[in-house]
């Protein structure tokens, strides 16, 4: 199934103007572009370095995918429907500064549109 990414438009102007960072998201975002995935652990066939976290009850789980060798991360919340993936973009940032975030609840996008 194709992946549609939520707040996409959040992440572009959260990177802003570091070339290095928007080419790599830029890289991930083509790749994306490509996949056909079914199930979740069809996105780490996908990206091997990606990790799916399971939170709570299972409801709210997330996936971390590191970009940029490792570099940033994009933590997402995710939804497989009948006919589309849908990747709502939680947090954007450095490797290290998610370190210091609760991958289960944040939602760093929340009250931006």
């Amino acid at each position: 199934m194709q992946v549609r990414v939520i707040k996409i438009a959040n992440v572009i102007n959260h990177i802003g103007m570091n070339k290095y960072m928007v080419k790599c998201f830029d890289d991930f975002f083509e790749k994306l572009k490509y996949v056909d995935w079914v199930i979740p652990q069809n996105i780490t066939q996908t990206f091997k370095s990606a990790d799916l976290i399971t939170c709570g009850d299972g409801q709210h789980s997330r996936i971390v995918f590191n970009i940029g060798r490792n570099r940033y991360r994009m933590i997402c919340g995710y939804y497989f429907g009948r006919k589309e993936v849908i990747l709502y973009v939680k947090f954007v940032g450095t490797h290290r500064e998610s370190e210091s975030v609760d991958i289960c609840s944040i939602d760093l996008f929340k009250e931006l549109k």
